[in-house]
């Protein structure tokens, strides 16, 4: 698995912004990139709810009947996390060229 630092990772990364601002919608090779940096972005957040929650699940567990008490920053955490995450069916993108 290539590391931050290596060249390999650098080439995958994706050169633009995760949004469609400023993307011409005519040209695919700018539209795909803007796509996959979304997706992601949209990936990562994912994944950082799913590490949240095994953890949140844990300290439930851990804690017992004291749980609502001890694991509120993991909740709220959580809560946040499921709360940012979008679609790209929502996104301008997909109603542009209908």
């Amino acid at each position: 698995m290539p590391t931050p630092e290596s060249a390999l990772f650098l080439a995958r990364k994706p050169k633009v912004p995760p949004t469609f601002d400023g993307v011409n919608y005519d040209n695919q090779d700018e539209l795909k990139a803007a796509q996959d940096s979304i997706l992601r972005e949209q990936w990562v957040k994912s994944m950082m709810a799913r590490l949240v929650r095994d953890e949140m699940g844990k300290c439930y567990v851990r804690e017992g009947v004291n749980h609502l008490e001890k694991c509120g920053r993991l909740r709220g955490v959580f809560l946040r996390a499921r709360a940012t995450q979008g679609h790209l069916s929502t996104s301008k993108a997909e109603w542009v060229k209908m």
